[in-house]
């Protein structure tokens, strides 16, 4: 029996709703004041703010200035919005005021933190006024009107808005230049044909200065009130802020950090970058989406549908605001209510997963630096050797002749084919690197694919028309334009080549922001406002060319500027309809950048972390994120790519990483090996073990894809989307659920052998041996020696298991057995989807098996609500049910009597059943 000790739970920041000082007002109100006054709890924070600015000028002997307009301090400091948010400017008081902005030092934060600005909008800072309003048939239409130029060049003096009330908990708030046509992201959306009749929200518009206010009809939640500060839309910069319900924010990727944002004067910046997962750095993807908790438990997300180089401001008023530096301000905005919801209803916008092939769900290995296939194929048979489930092996780009795509090192990798062979006869799959960036340096009529990129036209080009040249692995290279429908055949036809050769499974794209070891290319940028726009957002290294191409890089689809974020997920477009048209099955693809509604072709990993415990945590957060971005096919490099683990860093990283939804041992060249056939015995075993575990729930895992697939729901969930009005949960990120029903407690410390975890309220059980905990929402302390992941089902839940084999293939034959945890008021629910794990549109064509399963008043159903002859050969051999509170009498299987085992645990378990998935079949225990 295991011992639980309970703590206090955890207590999140508070969530406060800031009151409102002005109401939405109905559309044709003329003036709104602003949203701090009004309140009598901010006026009283107004006057402690004034006070501390005298105070401050008393003691500093005046290096604060002269004291501000009234109008400026009637602005609490939480609410201020900054008005000059460049970096590596030292904002002076007459640079503010060139701008028309109020101008208050107050002290200088900690390092690194961004702190309250120094120059803010006034209440009275001119914005757009709302001109014109029309009804149409999806919404409405208006024109907005500037008639004072803000500070940035080429400002757009009429704007055109375009709202439709597209679904009951959908909006579509669209702002452009109402002259001229504007680069928009071509990313395919729904187009709905009839406005919502009955919307959950309700929206009004403030006229001069105009403001979106939009509020949740049941709660009256203001969600979001855009009059705190001016709306600007120049050429080259687009702004626009929101007041925030709450403070429980997330979403807004790729970055590395707490799941929980914080509103600390946070700023997070969306520009697709090579560099190593960091704190507070722009990583590989970019993903301009969050969802916000409110009070009460409701949820909304929102969606900016821009490709630009962007920043999200967040501050203490709560308070959010967006900057992009091109394109349109085009918003979606989820209702919900309850956060699962947001986010099928952001995917369907976006678009929901693909469905991966089962295998992808087992384990992969990975390094970089086997140095040879035949040192690939020696870990393959030594985690054969061990019977350690392997269901992918992978390599790196020393597979490769001179780092160049599409070749084969024929020295050391001349056995690659035969291994590729010998993987397959096992049951077993191979997967390989890929980069974007094409060798330009061999000499013509050697390399195919440049020579041929080049012949058709298919690379990134400079200004001048040529192709633009910098320099990755190979050395000098041209980049793949992959928005040019014609570079899709020339991949396709190189994949080809390479595949009839090595048969590869699966591909790998890496490097695909695209990265460069230069600044721009090999002659760097030219002058000019694509390279050195009015305003850079807050980017690594200051530039949009660092370690990438240059922003004026001509591209078929537009420039550079406009869809370098877009790189990565175009390559996935490509390289998915590729593997698709080579193998006629199902595309298995993990690309480092990306974009919304990348889920629909590739799955993820989090890059080049480290191998510390840090770098564990942060994984937790990392693949939660990612599961609201609909990209459910997610995981790190289990053990840490760069440096050098330890056997207990490895052991928990892998007792973790069995968890990650895409599960992949990495490690990069020059360390020591880390694969789990290198450890003690002892750590070998608790790594063969809980990969063990991963595969006997390979039949509930894809089940929850094909339910991300079907209708969008996460796979890999954070606590809070199932307790939403548990406060205790809005901050947890290192525990996760697997859908609603397994909760994850790894361990994420060196040298300990318990784990506090957080249970919500209801009862759980231990999965492993079906034992009950009670808990009315509380921190407990489990044992965790280092052989032991804590897995725990929650109460009314229906897991379908298999006896686990060394692949997924193996997996597949083995019978079922299906976990049953009994609610309080004794009933369960559960389900199965099955197919042949990798044909294409199995569930579109009607070829797949779904099975429901219940229990209600001591009788466990089975139910087929449709059956394929894939399901013929498959059994149901066991039936283990937890929380029977007395041992029964007997136990019927269709009104026949069956054997049973009672334990103490009150763990019903009846075995040997032989039923065949194609039949339903009830069981009731008397």
């Amino acid at each position: 029996m295991k011992s639980y000790q309970k703590l206090t739970p955890p207590q999140p920041a508070a969530c406060q709703v800031e009151e409102e000082g002005a109401a939405p007002v109905p559309a044709g109100h003329g003036k709104l004041a602003p949203w701090w006054v009004g309140s009598g709890l901010l006026v009283a924070a107004v006057l402690l703010s004034t006070i501390t600015v005298w105070v401050l000028r008393q003691v500093s002997g005046g290096w604060l200035g002269p004291t501000p307009p009234p109008k400026c301090l009637l602005v609490p400091e939480s609410h201020r919005f900054d008005c000059y948010p460049e970096r590596r400017v030292v904002v002076t008081q007459e640079l503010c005021e060139s701008r028309g902005c109020c101008f208050i030092q107050t002290p200088p934060p900690a390092e690194g933190k961004r702190g309250v600005p120094w120059c803010f909008y006034p209440p009275d800072f001119p914005s757009y006024t709302l001109e014109s309003l029309n009804q149409t048939a999806l919404g409405m239409v208006g024109l907005l009107v500037r008639r004072e130029k803000a500070y940035y060049p080429r400002d757009i003096e009429m704007l055109r808005l375009d709202v439709e009330f597209e679904t009951d908990t959908r909006l579509h708030i669209k702002i452009t230049d109402a002259a001229n046509p504007r680069y928009e992201v071509p990313l395919d959306v729904p187009r709905v044909t009839k406005r919502a009749e009955n919307p959950i929200y309700s929206l009004n518009f403030s006229w001069n200065p105009f403001g979106v206010l939009l509020q949740r009809r049941a709660t009256g939640t203001v969600l979001l009130n855009t009059t705190v500060a001016p709306l600007i839309f120049a050429d080259q910069f687009l702004q626009i802020s929101t007041s925030l319900p709450s403070r429980f924010l997330y979403g807004l990727g790729e970055h590395r950090g707490s799941l929980l944002h914080s509103l600390d004067w946070t700023t997070l910046t969306l520009w697709a970058r090579d560099v190593s997962p960091t704190e507070s750095f722009n990583l590989y993807g970019a993903h301009p989406f969050y969802l916000l908790m409110e009070e009460g438990g409701d949820a909304h997300g929102v969606f900016l549908l821009n490709s630009n180089a962007m920043e999200v401001a967040l501050q203490p008023a709560p308070g959010l605001t967006w900057r992009t530096i091109g394109g349109v301000l085009d918003f979606y905005i989820f209702l919900g209510p309850d956060p699962n919801m947001v986010i099928q209803q952001y995917q369907q916008v976006i678009g929901f997963p693909a469905m991966p092939p089962l295998w992808a769900l087992g384990f992969h290995l990975c390094r970089w630096g086997y140095g040879s296939s035949n040192e690939t194929w020696q870990t393959v048979r030594a985690m054969r050797n061990y019977q350690i489930p392997q269901d992918a092996q992978w390599n790196d780009i020393d597979y490769m002749d001179g780092y160049r795509d599409f070749t084969l090192d024929s020295q050391k990798f001349a056995s690659l084919p035969s291994m590729v062979e010998d993987l397959h006869r096992h049951g077993q799959r191979y997967v390989m690197i890929l980069d974007p960036g094409i060798s330009s340096t061999n000499p013509q009529g050697s390399y195919w694919p440049f020579d041929e990129g080049l012949r058709r036209g298919l690379f990134l080009n400079t200004t001048q028309g040529q192709p633009l040249i910098g320099q990755v692995w190979p050395g000098f290279t041209a980049f793949a334009d992959f928005s040019n429908p014609d570079t899709h055949q020339w991949w396709l036809e190189n994949l080809q080549h390479f595949h009839a050769h090595v048969p590869f499974d699966g591909l790998w794209i890496d490097m695909n922001e695209p990265s460069n070891f230069l600044d721009g290319s090999e002659d760097g940028c030219p002058p000019g406002e694509l390279d050195s726009p009015p305003y850079t957002p807050a980017v690594l290294g200051d530039s949009l060319s660092s370690k990438t191409v240059c922003a004026s890089a001509k591209q078929k689809a537009s420039v550079h500027y406009n869809l370098h974020n877009l790189y990565g997920l175009m390559e996935a477009k490509a390289t998915a309809s590729a593997l698709i048209q080579i193998r006629r099955k199902r595309p298995f693809i993990i690309s480092r950048s990306t974009f919304p509604s990348q889920g629909r072709y590739s799955g993820h990993w989090l890059g080049d972390n480290q191998s510390q415990w840090k770098d564990m945590y942060y994984s937790i957060p990392g693949l939660l994120s990612f599961s609201l971005f609909g990209i459910p096919l997610v995981g790190a490099d289990i053990c840490g790519f760069s440096g050098s683990t330890s056997e207990e860093l490895c052991t928990r990283w892998m007792q973790l990483g069995a968890f990650y939804p895409f599960s992949r041992n990495h490690n990069t060249q020059n360390e020591k090996a880390q694969d789990p056939t290198v450890f003690s015995p002892a750590a070998r075993t608790a790594m063969k073990d809980v990969l063990l575990t991963r595969y006997s729930l390979l039949p509930f895992l894809y089940t929850l894809f094909h339910h991300a697939h079907l209708q969008g729901d996460t796979v890999a969930r954070p606590l809070f989307f199932e307790f939403p009005q548990d406060m205790a949960t809005l901050g947890l990120d290192r525990q996760f659920l697997w859908g609603r029903s397994l909760l994850v407690t790894p361990v994420l410390e060196p040298g300990v052998d318990s784990v506090i975890g957080y249970l919500p309220q209801g009862t759980w059980y231990d999965f492993y041996k079906g034992f009950s905990v009670n808990s009315s929402g509380e921190m407990l302390k489990m044992s965790a020696p280092l052989e032991h992941l804590n897995l725990h089902v929650r109460e009314g839940s229906i897991l379908p298991t298999q006896k686990p084999g060394t692949t997924s293939e193996a997996t597949r034959e083995n019978p079922l057995r299906l976990i049953v945890a009994l609610s309080s008021s004794a009933t369960a629910w559960g389900d199965l989807f099955w197919d042949d794990g990798e044909s294409l549109d199995t569930f579109e064509q009607g070829s797949y098996s779904y099975l429901v399963f219940n229990v209600t008043q001591n009788v466990f159903t089975s139910t087929v609500l449709h059956a394929s002859t894939e399901t013929t050969k498959v059994t149901i051999g066991t039936l283990s049910i937890f929380g029977v509170q007395k041992p029964p009498s007997k136990v019927l299987l269709n009104g026949q009597e069956k054997p049973f085992s009672y334990l103490d645990n009150q763990v019903l378990t009846v075995s040997d059943l032989g039923i065949s998935l194609t039949q339903s079949f009830s069981l009731q225990w008397l």
